[in-house]
C-alpha cells in the first residue's frame, strides 16, 4: 500500500469519527469547519510538512474512475419522488427559481461587465471563472456536485481550496441570516401583502421494510462498473450515473434511500481526502473583488426568491427553507426550518435532497454558458 493510500485512509478514519463524536466542543467546531473541508486540508498539511508531492499518484485515477462515480449514483438514488410530491407545486417552483439564479447570475454578471478589467483580467486571464462552477455545485448540489464540477471546469487545487474556505464562511453567515428571516416570516408576509397560509401535506415515514444495504451497495457498484465499461467521456458518465441513480431509486421496490444518502456522504469524505493530496499551499490568494462578487451573488439569489414568492403568493417562510435547501444542504435546511415549524422539517430535507440531485446539471449549464461567453 502506497503512502498516499495510508494518508487518505488515516484522514478518512479521523474525520469520520470526529464528525460522529457527541462531544459538544467538536460539534461546535464542525458547525464552522465542515468535515469535507477538514478531509481536504489534512492530507495537504501532511504532504506539506513532510515535503512530498502526491499529485501524480495513481490513487487519483482510482478516485475519478470509481469513487466519484459511486458518490454520484449513491446521492442521486437517495431522492424519493413520492416524498417530493408532498412538498407542493409552488415551493418547488420557488426552489427551482432560487437554483436558476445561483446558476445563471454569474454568467449574466460577466456578460454585463464583459469589457471590464475585473472580468477580462481576473475572471478570464487569471481563470477565476473556474472557481464559480464549484460554488454553483456547492450552493445547489452540495459536496458531490462541487467535486464533479471542479473536474468538469478543471479548477486548480489552490483556487478550489480558496473557494472551499470562503464558501464555508459565507454559508455559515448566511445560515444565521436565514434563521432571523424565517422567524420574521409572518411580519414579512404582512409587509409584502402575501395571504398564503397553506400547510404542506405531512411526509410520513415509510414503514415498508427496506432493501438490505448490501443489495443496494451491490447494485450501485454494478451500475458504476457498467458505465465505466461502456462510456469513456467523463461528462457523459456523469449524466448516465445521475440518470441511473434516479431510475434505480424509482423503479426498484423498497429502495433504501437512507443508506444511499449515508453512503454518498461517506464517499464524499473519501474523495476529498484523496483530492487533498494534490493541494499545494504556496499559491493561495483571493482578490477582495471576487469575494465581494460572491456576497452580491448570494443576496441577488435571496432577493430574487423573495420577489418570486410575492409573485406566487407563497408564504415567505419558504424562502429561507428553499434557500437553505440550496445553499446550506441537508444539515442546515431542517435546522432553519425548525425555527419556524418543526412539522416542516421533513419537507426541508426532501428539498435538500432534490438540491443534491440537480446541482451538477445546473453547474454544467453554468460551465457551458461561460465557455460560450468567454470562448474558452
Amino acid at each position: 500500500m502506497s503512502a498516499a493510500w495510508v494518508i487518505s485512509l488515516f484522514t478518512i478514519v479521523v474525520v469520520y469519527f470526529l464528525d460522529q463524536s457527541k462531544n459538544k466542543a467538536l460539534a461546535a467546531v464542525f458547525d464552522w469547519i465542515p468535515a469535507v473541508l477538514l478531509a481536504y486540508v489534512i492530507p495537504a498539511l501532511i504532504s506539506y510538512f513532510f515535503s512530498v508531492d502526491y499529485s501524480a499518484d495513481a490513487i487519483h485515477g482510482f478516485s475519478k474512475t470509481w469513487v466519484i462515480p459511486m458518490a454520484i449514483v449513491a446521492v442521486m438514488s437517495s431522492l424519493s419522488f413520492a416524498q417530493l410530491k408532498a412538498i407542493g407545486f409552488k415551493p418547488i417552483v420557488l426552489f427551482v427559481i432560487g437554483s436558476a439564479i445561483i446558476a445563471l447570475f454569474p454568467v449574466v454578471f460577466a456578460w454585463g461587465f464583459l469589457d471590464s478589467d475585473l472580468v477580462q483580467n481576473q475572471w478570464i486571464k487569471a481563470n477565476y471563472w473556474k472557481g464559480i462552477p464549484p460554488i454553483v455545485g456547492s450552493w445547489i448540489g452540495g459536496s458531490t456536485s462541487q467535486l464533479v464540477l471542479k473536474e468538469l471546469a478543471k479548477t486548480s487545487e489552490s483556487l478550489f481550496l480558496q473557494v472551499l474556505v470562503i464558501d464555508t464562511v459565507l454559508v455559515n453567515i448566511w445560515t444565521i441570516f436565514m434563521f432571523q428571516i424565517i422567524k420574521k416570516s409572518h411580519k414579512l408576509n404582512t409587509f409584502f401583502n402575501i395571504s398564503d397560509r397553506t400547510i404542506p401535506i405531512p411526509i410520513a415515514a415509510e414503514s415498508q421494510k427496506k432493501l438490505p444495504w448490501y443489495w443496494v451497495l451491490a447494485l450501485l457498484i454494478l451500475g458504476v462498473f457498467l458505465v465505466e465499461i461502456f462510456l469513456t467521456i467523463f461528462v457523459v458518465k456523469v449524466i448516465a450515473l445521475s440518470l441511473l441513480g434516479l431510475l434505480v431509486s424509482h423503479f426498484i421496490p423498497r429502495w433504501n434511500y437512507a443508506f444511499a444518502l449515508r453512503l454518498g456522504g461517506v464517499l464524499i469524505i473519501v474523495v476529498m481526502a484523496i483530492l487533498g493530496l494534490k493541494l499545494q499551499f504556496t499559491a493561495l490568494s483571493m482578490p477582495l473583488e471576487f469575494i465581494g462578487f460572491l456576497v452580491l451573488w448570494i443576496f441577488v439569489h435571496f432577493i430574487g426568491m423573495v420577489l418570486a414568492a410575492k409573485a406566487l403568493n407563497l408564504h415567505l417562510a419558504w424562502v429561507p427553507i428553499a434557500s437553505m435547501a440550496n445553499v446550506g444542504g441537508i444539515a442546515t435546511a431542517p435546522a432553519v426550518t425548525a425555527a419556524y415549524e418543526k412539522k416542516w422539517m421533513p419537507h426541508a430535507i426532501v428539498l435538500a435532497i432534490l438540491s443534491m440531485a440537480t446541482g451538477t446539471f445546473w453547474g454544467m449549464i453554468t460551465i457551458f454558458l461561460f465557455q460560450q461567453l468567454f470562448k474558452v
